[in-house]
């Protein structure tokens, strides 16, 4: 079996396509084509579904694609431990949820690339439970997620607990939500929220759902900038990191509602599979900076 055979292989995956891998190797559309059938030759069994589009793998694919990203980490490990310089490189996959993309897309980022400049960084983004899935399976290094109190992450993961998230609960003067409010209130008004996935639209329907009160989403918008604008102009109640309400440039637009019984709350964890090897300093330096971006003080209501 041969490593740049593998090397194109994951390459597909990842990029779900053969156009994609050939740019990202900076190899020919053919060549890329004859090192996956040299591999599936070697291995005696079809690895990728060429019906689908994106390219996607096989059952049998899926299986060689986790073995094969361990496979390639263990040499970059290799190739870390026995470098003269003892410089980091290669890549380092991350994938950061929505709501913590506020506190880890600055600081913990730029302290990455100042610490380790050599390493190429791809960042993911999307929900906590596909992110869960992707770092199971090697297709990410590590993940910044959010999960609901009681929720465990799989046991076969490192998982390191950065502690409990709130957010804050805002909206415009002109939607006329008290300062204060139970959550009988609060169900009498639309919200502008992030898409199905998101943990704290989860938390909060739920919430709402064991209070038999109606949870009635106004707006979906992915953008935390859309969403507060939106906020702002009165289409509903929103949620907002302190972070991200601090730095805002709609905050003058909006109030922060007290709701004393209501406190929106998950979970933070950086997941990642053991063993770290040449990414335990990178992943380490990215956890420090996370916890830190994530301990701004709450705003006080007025």
């Amino acid at each position: 079996m041969n490593i740049h055979d593998l090397e194109a292989f994951i390459a597909v995956v990842e990029t779900g396509s053969i156009v994609g891998a050939s740019a990202r190797l900076n190899l020919t559309q053919p060549g890329v084509t004859r090192r996956i059938q040299n591999l599936e030759d070697a291995l005696a069994t079809a690895l990728l579904d060429r019906q689908s589009k994106p390219l996607k793998p096989t059952a049998s694919g899926r299986e060689a694609y986790e073995h094969g990203r361990r496979v390639l980490r263990s040499l970059e490990d290799l190739k870390a431990g026995v470098s003269p310089e003892g410089e980091v490189r290669g890549e380092f996959r991350l994938g950061i949820m929505p709501y913590l993309s506020d506190a880890a897309l600055a600081m913990p980022l730029d302290g990455l690339r100042a610490a380790f400049p050599q390493l190429t960084l791809r960042i993911t983004s999307g929900w906590s439970p596909r992110l869960v899935e992707q770092v199971a399976r090697s297709e990410l290094d590590a993940v910044a997620v959010c999960l609901a109190e009681g929720l465990a992450p799989p046991q076969e993961l490192i998982c390191d607990d950065l502690g409990a998230q709130t957010v804050l609960l805002v909206a415009s003067s002109d939607l006329g939500v008290p300062r204060e409010a139970d959550l009988a209130t609060l169900s009498q008004f639309p919200w502008v929220m992030n898409e199905n996935g998101c943990g704290f639209r989860a938390y909060i329907r739920q919430s709402f759902e064991a209070a038999r009160l109606p949870f009635q989403v106004g707006v979906e918008a992915l953008s935390v900038d859309l969403r507060m604008s939106l906020v702002a102009r009165g289409h509903g109640i929103g949620i907002v990191t302190p972070a991200a309400f601090a730095d805002g440039r709609w905050r003058e637009g909006v109030e922060v509602i007290d709701c004393p019984n209501f406190k929106p709350q998950v979970r933070a964890w950086l997941l990642h599979r053991p063993p770290a090897g040449r990414l335990a300093r990178p992943i380490e330096v990215f956890r420090n900076a996370l916890i830190e971006g994530l301990q701004l003080p709450m705003p006080l209501l007025s």
